[in-house]
C-alpha cells in the first residue's frame, strides 16, 4: 500500500542495525532497548527506543490495535529523578486478514519513549534503565503473548548531550542508533499545518470527514485513536475534490453512543501522515475550525 513508502527510511536504518546488534528474544523476532545519546543530562529529555525486529509474517500491534490483538506495553524500573514518557507512535499499517483488519507494525518498527531528566539530578556513575514489556506478536493464523526484560546503563553527566558528531566519533557508540532515531522522528506524525480545514459531519450509518488543504488529495486512509468508532474492515470510501477530499467512515457495530470528535492518523500519499482531531459538525452548523494536534496516544 501507499503509505508504506512513509517508513521505508527507518526500515532500512533498522535493516543495517541490525547486524550490529542482538536483541533479546521475542516471539518470532528480537526487542531491544536503545537510547540516542551515550549519557543522561540533567534537564534534558533523553530518547529511549524500543526496536522491534519480527520475522516475516508476523506482526504487533499500534496504540488502537484494529479488530484484535493489544498493543505493547512497558513497566518502567528508572532511578529516583528519571521518568519515562509515553510511547511516540509511528503511523502503523492496515494488516487485513479475512474481514478482519487490524493495525500493526510488521517486518522492524523503533517505537520511541522520550525519557525526562530532573534539573536536580546529580551527576553520578551509570545508572540501570529497566523494563519489563509484554506483547502479543502475530500472523494471520495465530497469536503469540511474549514477554521481555530489557535494560540498559547510562552515566549521568552535566554536559549537555552529546553532538552527532561526537556520537559519531565516540568509541564503542554505533552511530547508526542516531540515524535511527533522526528518521523514525521525521516518519512520527505531526500537526497539519494551520491553513488546513478539517470538518467531520454525521451521516446515519457513517461518517464523512472532509478536508480543505488548498489542493486534491487521490490517496488518504484514517487510523482511529479510539477503538470500536468506526468499522475498521470497511473500505475508507473517498472523494477527491478541488481542494483536498470527502473520506466516509462507516461507523462500527460496537459504537454504544454518540461521540463529540474522532481523533486520530491521517495518512496521505504525497504529504505524510498527520495528527488530526476533528469535532463533530452538529445538523446545519459551520465547517469547524482547523483540527488540533492530538495530545495522548496512550
Amino acid at each position: 500500500m501507499f503509505y508504506r513508502a512513509l517508513t521505508c527510511g527507518a526500515a532500512l536504518l533498522l535493516c543495517a542495525a541490525s547486524a550490529h546488534a542482538e536483541g533479546t528474544p521475542i516471539p518470532h523476532g528480537t526487542l531491544e532497548l536503545i537510547a540516542r545519546n551515550q549519557w543522561i543530562t540533567a534537564g534534558h529529555t533523553l530518547d529511549l527506543g524500543l526496536r522491534f525486529q519480527l520475522e516475516k509474517g508476523w506482526h504487533i500491534y499500534w496504540v488502537n490495535p484494529g479488530d484484535s490483538g493489544e498493543p505493547p506495553r512497558v513497566e518502567w524500573q528508572l532511578p529516583e529523578g528519571l521518568t519515562a514518557g509515553s510511547i511516540e507512535w509511528p503511523a502503523p499499517r492496515r494488516l487485513e486478514t479475512g474481514s478482519i483488519v487490524d493495525y500493526g507494525y510488521e517486518d522492524r518498527v523503533l517505537l520511541i519513549v522520550p525519557l525526562h531528566a530532573a534539573a536536580s539530578l546529580a551527576a553520578q556513575q551509570p545508572v540501570r534503565l529497566g523494563a519489563e514489556v509484554k506483547l502479543l506478536v502475530c500472523s494471520h493464523e495465530m497469536c503469540i503473548p511474549g514477554k521481555a526484560e530489557l535494560s540498559l546503563t547510562l552515566p549521568i553527566k552535566s554536559q549537555p548531550p552529546a553532538t552527532d558528531a561526537q556520537n559519531r566519533d565516540a568509541r564503542n557508540h554505533d552511530a547508526r542508533n542516531d540515524e535511527l532515531f533522526t528518521a523514525t522522528r521525521r516518519s512520527l506524525p505531526h500537526p497539519a499545518p494551520g491553513n488546513w480545514r478539517f470538518s467531520l459531519a454525521d451521516a446515519n450509518d457513517s461518517f464523512v470527514l472532509s478536508a480543505n488543504l488548498g489542493h486534491r488529495i487521490t490517496q488518504a486512509v484514517f487510523f482511529p485513536l479510539a477503538e470500536s468508532q468506526i468499522e475498521n474492515a470497511a473500505p475508507q470510501k473517498l472523494l477527491p475534490v478541488a481542494t483536498g477530499f470527502r473520506l466516509t467512515l462507516r461507523k462500527s457495530d460496537r459504537l454504544l453512543k454518540p461521540i463529540a470528535r474522532l481523533k486520530g492518523v491521517l495518512v496521505l500519499s504525497a504529504e505524510g501522515s498527520y495528527l488530526i482531531d476533528v469535532p463533530l459538525s452538529k445538523p446545519g452548523a459551520a465547517r469547524s475550525k482547523a483540527a488540533t494536534v492530538l495530545e495522548s496516544t496512550q
